[in-house]
């Protein structure tokens, strides 16, 4: 009896596995495809302008995880990171840039600091991805965002970003999808959203085997912009060529993963997009 009692006193102060999960990788399984981004954006770049680009900027980048592919994919690639969370940028150095080679290290540079005041080298290519642009709410900051973005950009530069959006975008939901490569459930939730001023608040949540949770991983407190909206300031700010690129479905009805470029889209309920605006 004694026995027994120990065991279960033991379990009850074991960790769970919430408790040692790492957010940053959960994400990175559950969120993040930075191979297949990248290989959008080299493909993509060399279409539209006959050549590849060496110097890529990527803004808002979290743990760099698209600056280390950018660096894996060629010898002659080089990447600049940016963002204004140090405790993020830490974890991707130690993480993913102190993961690479001693070569592939000395083409990545890590950068603090505010995406509307860094001063960089002239990229190739400026990429904002998972939608980080849409912290700026008001359409005075998103349109000197952008015009930043041109300015920091090679004389032929590209900008690449995404944006999602379909009639439930704007609804508060919870959605949920389990992930094999982690063993856990990534779990999407779309708290409140306000139709007069499209101010959105969403969170992530992880739920593991052992009925364990990590209750709003991340939060985001962001304005759901609209391609339309988007495509606007974007010429603006003075680009051009501004492009959507929208995925097809296979023969079971999935997205496919393939982004063509497109001037109309099927109303689904729920899409993601990649977009160009060339310099």
């Amino acid at each position: 009896m004694a026995k027994t009692k120990a065991s279960k006193k033991k379990s009850k102060n074991q960790l769970t596995q919430a408790d040692i999960a790492d957010r940053h990788r959960l994400y990175e399984l559950s969120v993040q495809c930075a191979e297949s981004e990248i290989d959008f954006v080299d493909d993509t770049y060399r279409e539209l302008r006959g050549q590849r680009a060496r110097l890529l900027r990527e803004d808002f980048c979290g743990t760099a995880n698209v600056c280390c592919e950018w660096a894996r994919k060629r010898k002659s690639n080089r990447a600049i990171g940016v963002d204004i969370d140090t405790e993020v940028l830490n974890w991707g150095k130690k993480y993913k840039v102190g993961k690479l080679t001693s070569g592939q290290r000395k083409r990545v540079k890590l950068i603090p600091g505010n995406v509307l005041t860094v001063s960089t080298e002239s990229p190739d290519i400026i990429s904002a991805m998972n939608f980080s642009y849409w912290l700026f709410k008001r359409r005075i900051d998103l349109l000197e965002y952008f015009k930043c973005v041109r300015r920091s950009l090679k004389k032929d530069g590209i900008f690449f970003l995404d944006a999602y959006g379909g009639y439930d975008s704007f609804k508060e939901l919870v959605e949920d999808r389990y992930v094999d490569e982690g063993d856990f459930h990534y779990i999407w939730e779309q708290e409140k959203y306000n139709p007069i001023n499209g101010d959105l608040i969403s969170h992530i949540h992880f739920e593991f085997p052992d009925g364990s949770r990590l209750d709003n991983a991340f939060t985001y407190d962001w304005r759901l912009w609209t391609v339309p909206e988007i495509q606007d300031l974007l010429n603006d700010a003075g680009f051009s060529n501004v492009t959507i690129y929208l995925q097809g479905w296979d023969e079971d009805g999935e997205p496919d993963g393939i982004f063509e470029p497109t001037t109309v889209g099927d109303a689904d309920a729920g899409w993601i997009c990649y977009m160009t605006a060339e310099k």
